[in-house]
C-alpha cells in the first residue's frame, strides 16, 4: 500500500463510519482541529494541538493526575537538585524506547531541548523562562553518562520551577535519530513533524490530514505501558450540531468542543455521559497597543471603559448557560493565589462616563475571533454591549489557525483570546501577561504592551523563595492588571465532553496538555 493512499483509505473510512457502530478497539472523537498549526512539540501551542501532543510524546516529568501540584517522573527515573549552581542532575529510565525502537539516550534530552530553543516557535518562551537562549542553551546541557545528564539554567528561578517548566509539552522529548533523518535546510526537522510524530507516548502517528482527522495506532513499547485500545481517530467536525448528532447516534464516542446548547440537548439522553471538568481554560479581550493603526487600543482610559462594556453575566449565564464562570483575574481559580474578585460589571453609563472624561470620540475597533463557540459568542455579545456605549466593534471571524497567525503577526487590533497554563504555577502566567522582554512571544509581546517594572516584577516574584511573600507579589500583580492593561478578563471555563456511556477511563485535568486516552476502554 502506497502512503498516498492510506490517508484516502482512512478517511474514506471515517465516512462509513458515519454509518455504522464504532469499531470495539477504536476510539472516535469528534472535535473541531481547524485550530492546528503543527504538531512539532516545539511549535505546538493551540488547543487542539496541545490535547493531542501528550498521546504521542512523554517529557521528562509531568504533574502527577489526580493531583497536578505534585511533579512526577516520567521518562526520568530519579533527579537531584542544586539550588544555588541552577541544576538539575537527571537519571533516566534506563530501558525505555521511543516507538521506533530506538532507545532513550541522553543525546535525545539535549536535542530536543536546543531543538525547541533554536526554533524558537510561539511556546519557546516557555524554554526561555530558565535563561534558555538560542546563542547558549548548548552549554545548558551536559551528557553525563549513557543514562545521565545535566541541566542548568542562568535565570533567577527554583529548581521547583525549573521542573514545572519541563512539564509542559514544548519540553517533550523526541527521538533524535528519527528526526534528524527528515532535516531539510536546516529546520531541526519540523517541516516533517508537522505530521509525523518520533515519541514515546502511548500512541504514533498514524495518518495526519490537516482540516480532516489525525489517526493514531497503539505504542505497544511505550514506557509506563501499552494503551488499552488500538488506535484513535480525531475526526475534524467543525459544526457543534454534527458532532452532537455524531455523539448521540454513536458515530462518535468522544465529543468535544460542544456549545451550551448541544450539552443541553444531550443532557439525560439515553446512551451517553456529560462529563463536566474543572478547568483553567480562560476567555479574555486583548487590544493590540502596538498597533499605530488605532491610537485607542494604547490609551489606558479606554482599556478602563471596555471593563464596563462587556455584559459578564449575560455571557456566562445566559449565552455559555453555565459552561463558563466570571472571572477577572489572570490566574485562573484552581491555581495557588488566584484574585476571585470581580470588580466590574456591565455598565454603559459608566463607560461613556470615562470615554467622555478622556475626550475619546467616535471610538471604534476591529476584533479578531475563531468563529466557533465559545468564541465568536462572546464577540457577539461585545459588539452588542460595546455599541450600548458608543464603541463599534467590528467583527473579523475566521478560522482558528487564521486568528493565531493574525496575532502572532500583531496584524490585529483586538482579539478574543483564550490562554491557559502552561505549568502549575503563577509564573506560567505572570510570564505570559505582565512579562515582555521586547522578543519573546508572550501575550504582551504580541500585544505591543511595553512594561519594563511589570516585567521586573514578574522576575522578582519568580526568584521569590519564601512562598507567601510570593503569592502577595502575585495579588498586587494580578489586581495591577485587573485595573489597568489591554487586558479584560471575562471568564473561566468547565471543560463538558460527552462520551458515550460505555467508554470508560477517559482522564482529563485542569490543564489543555492533561488529556488522557491511555487508559480508555469501550
Amino acid at each position: 500500500m502506497t502512503k498516498k493512499l492510506l490517508p484516502l483509505l482512512v478517511l474514506a473510512a471515517l465516512s462509513a463510519a458515519a454509518h455504522a457502530a464504532t469499531p470495539p478497539n477504536t476510539l472516535v472523537v469528534a472535535q473541531g482541529l481547524d485550530d492546528i498549526v503543527s504538531l512539532d512539540p516545539a511549535e505546538a501551542n493551540e488547543l487542539s494541538s496541545i490535547q493531542t501532543v501528550p498521546s504521542l510524546y512523554q517529557r521528562l516529568v509531568q504533574p502527577d493526575r489526580d493531583n497536578p501540584e505534585k511533579i512526577t517522573p516520567i521518562l526520568a527515573e530519579s533527579w537531584q537538585e542544586d539550588a544555588a549552581a541552577k541544576t538539575l542532575t537527571i537519571k533516566l529510565k534506563p530501558d525505555a524506547k521511543f516507538a521506533s525502537g530506538n532507545p532513550l539516550r541522553p543525546e535525545d534530552v539535549i536535542f530536543s531541548y536546543t531543538r525547541a530553543v533554536t526554533l524558537n516557535k510561539s511556546p519557546a518562551f516557555i524554554l526561555n523562562v530558565l535563561g534558555w537562549e538560542p546563542n547558549n542553551i548548548a552549554s545548558q546541557l551536559k551528557k553525563v553518562d549513557d543514562h545521565t545528564l545535566t541541566l542548568h539554567w542562568t535565570a533567577d528561578v527554583s529548581p521547583a520551577v525549573a521542573l514545572n517548566i519541563l512539564s509542559t509539552p514544548i519540553a517533550s522529548i523526541v527521538d533524535e535519530k528519527q528526526v534528524s533523518a527528515n532535516v531539510k535546510d536546516n529546520d531541526f526537522g519540523n517541516a516533517w513533524l508537522k505530521m509525523h510524530s518520533a515519541g514515546s507516548g502511548a500512541f504514533k502517528m498514524k495518518v495526519y490530514q490537516p482540516h480532516q482527522a489525525i489517526v493514531l495506532e497503539a505504542n505497544e513499547t511505550a514506557p509506563g505501558g501499552a494503551p488499552k485500545l488500538k488506535s484513535i481517530i480525531i475526526k475534524n467536525v467543525p459544526d457543534p450540531a454534527s458532532r452532537r448528532l455524531l455523539i448521540q447516534q454513536g458515530d462518535a464516542d468522544v465529543a468535544r468542543d460542544l456549545g451550551a446548547d448541544q450539552i443541553s440537548a444531550l443532557e439525560g439522553k439515553a446512551g451517553v455521559k456529560v462529563l463536566s471538568i474543572p478547568s483553567a481554560e480562560q476567555n479574555y479581550l486583548v487590544f493590540n497597543a502596538g498597533n499605530s493603526a488605532n491610537p485607542l487600543l494604547n490609551n489606558p482610559a479606554f482599556w478602563e471603559a471596555s471593563r464596563w462594556l462587556v455584559d459578564y453575566e449575560g455571557i456566562t449565564k445566559n449565552l455559555l448557560k453555565g459552561q463558563y464562570f466570571v472571572h477577572q483575574s489572570f490566574l485562573p481559580v484552581g491555581l495557588p493565589g488566584a484574585l476571585e474578585d470581580n470588580p466590574f460589571k456591565f455598565d454603559p453609563a459608566k463607560a461613556k462616563e470615562i470615554l467622555a472624561k478622556a475626550g475619546i470620540k467616535d471610538a471604534h475597533f476591529t476584533l479578531d475571533v475563531e468563529n466557533k463557540p465559545p468564541f465568536i459568542t462572546i464577540a457577539q455579545s461585545m459588539q452588542a454591549s460595546f455599541a450600548q456605549g458608543g464603541v463599534k466593534v467590528d467583527l473579523l471571524p475566521a478560522a482558528g489557525s487564521q486568528v493565531y497567525a493574525r496575532v502572532r503577526a500583531k496584524q490585529h487590533q483586538a482579539a478574543i483570546r483564550l490562554w491557559i497554563p502552561d505549568y502549575f504555577d503563577a509564573h506560567s502566567n505572570a510570564s505570559a501577561f505582565a512579562w515582555n522582554d521586547g522578543k519573546s512571544s508572550t501575550v504582551a509581546g504580541l500585544n505591543g504592551w511595553k512594561i519594563p517594572e511589570l516585567t521586573k516584577a514578574t522576575l522578582a516574584a519568580v526568584a521569590e523563595p519564601d512562598p507567601a511573600k510570593r503569592l502577595d507579589l502575585y495579588t498586587k500583580m494580578q489586581q495591577e492588571l485587573q485595573h489597568n492593561s489591554p487586558y479584560v478578563f471575562v471568564d473561566q471555563g468547565k471543560t463538558q465532553i460527552v462520551v458515550r456511556d460505555n467508554v470508560k477511563g477517559y482522564q482529563q485535568g485542569l490543564n489543555a496538555d492533561m488529556v488522557w486516552y491511555d487508559r480508555v476502554t469501550k
